[in-house]
């Protein structure tokens, strides 16, 4: 329903708050601002970018007489393209007028390059010019000292060339007096050294005899001492040869002994630890082969020779394995000799 005070109040406002009236002030107002900022724009200095800030004045922006009446509303019939037109226009002149500076600014740019190159030229040119001067100074003093140093080389060569002929005439005087004496000298020397080499000869030939009767001295002396001493070390050799083997026969005799001893002490032990089988029989023997580490530890048992009882055997490997440390001799070698592998014949009283 709609309030007729409201309706009241509309009809009320003056006719310049109409929002289209606005528009077309504000705008007014803008080209005017904008027309007038161009002419401030010198064409030497950087256009700033033009920008355009255009607010629509609402009727809210303007007081009404009663803050409860409804906003107005734009009347249909109004001539909008009107200020879509203006609009253009302002923008187009916008665009030529922004042309126009650009191309005054090439203008400019293009006549001072010109400048600066022609001013350039004109530098190249006087500095060529006074190069050309100074060379031409410089080569006209270089050509003056030539020739002053050309006349003086002349009359110094001149001078030089009379020292140098008299020079010469003296220098093969004095070469003709040191060729005489030179040969003189030559003959004495020559003379000097024949007698030196002779004398040198006799002396070369009585050291060489003296050597010869020395070498034959020495090796005499040396053949002799080989000889004594050759005698001396196959005196020493056999006497080592017989100490070594009767030595070694010793050494043969006590591990021989050694051997049976630690045989008979490893039977026993065997037969310690031996269980007869109710199979076993008077006579029975089985031959075993230990290896043993050094330490008496058992490290395997095999049967090499049956005796024929599976069960007398298998007694003698499990008496041979119940050993815990076998007596085994001090001696290294006789224990890598004789019982680090050995065979030993188990023959048990029953």
């Amino acid at each position: 329903m709609t309030d007729p005070r409201a309706e009241e109040r509309k009809d009320m406002r003056p006719g310049w708050t109409s929002p289209v009236l606005l528009s077309l002030v504000l705008h007014g107002v803008i080209v005017v601002i904008t027309l007038m900022s161009w002419q401030w724009i010198t064409p030497l200095e950087e256009p700033p970018e033009p920008s355009i800030s255009a607010r629509l004045v609402s009727p809210e922006a303007v007081p009404p007489e009663e803050t409860t009446a409804p906003p107005p509303q734009p009347e249909p019939d109004e001539p909008a393209p009107v200020e879509e037109e203006q609009r253009e226009q302002q923008e187009e002149e916008q665009r030529r007028l922004e042309q126009e500076q650009e191309r005054q600014r090439r203008e400019e740019a293009e006549r001072e390059e010109q400048e600066r190159l022609e001013q350039q030229r004109r530098e190249q040119q006087a500095a060529a010019e006074e190069r050309e001067r100074q060379a031409r100074e410089e080569e006209a003093a270089r050509e003056r000292a030539e020739a002053e140093a050309e006349e003086r080389a002349r009359r110094q060569a001149e001078e030089e060339r009379k020292a140098r002929e008299e020079a010469e005439r003296k220098a093969e005087e004095e070469r003709q007096r040191q060729e005489q004496q030179r040969r003189e000298e030559e003959e004495r020397r020559r003379q000097e050294e024949e007698r030196q080499r002779q004398e040198e000869e006799r002396r070369r030939q009585e050291e060489a005899e003296r050597q010869r009767q020395e070498r034959a001295r020495q090796q005499r002396e040396q053949q002799l001492e080989q000889m004594a001493r050759e005698a001396e070390e196959a005196r020493l050799a056999e006497q080592r040869r017989r100490e070594q083997a009767a030595a070694a026969r010793a050494r043969e005799t006590e591990m021989q002994n050694e051997r049976a001893r630690y045989v008979s002490l490893i039977g026993q032990a065997i037969e310690n630890q031996w269980y007869p089988p109710s199979s076993a029989r008077e006579g029975m023997s089985v031959v075993l082969r230990l290896t043993l580490l050094p330490n008496g530890e058992l490290q395997s048992v095999d049967v090499v020779e049956s005796s024929g009882n599976r069960a007398f055997d298998n007694s003698a490997v499990s008496a041979a394995r119940a050993i815990r440390e076998y007596p085994v001799p001090d001696s290294r070698d006789t224990f890598e000799r004789y019982f680090r592998q050995f065979t030993i014949q188990f023959e048990p009283e029953i």
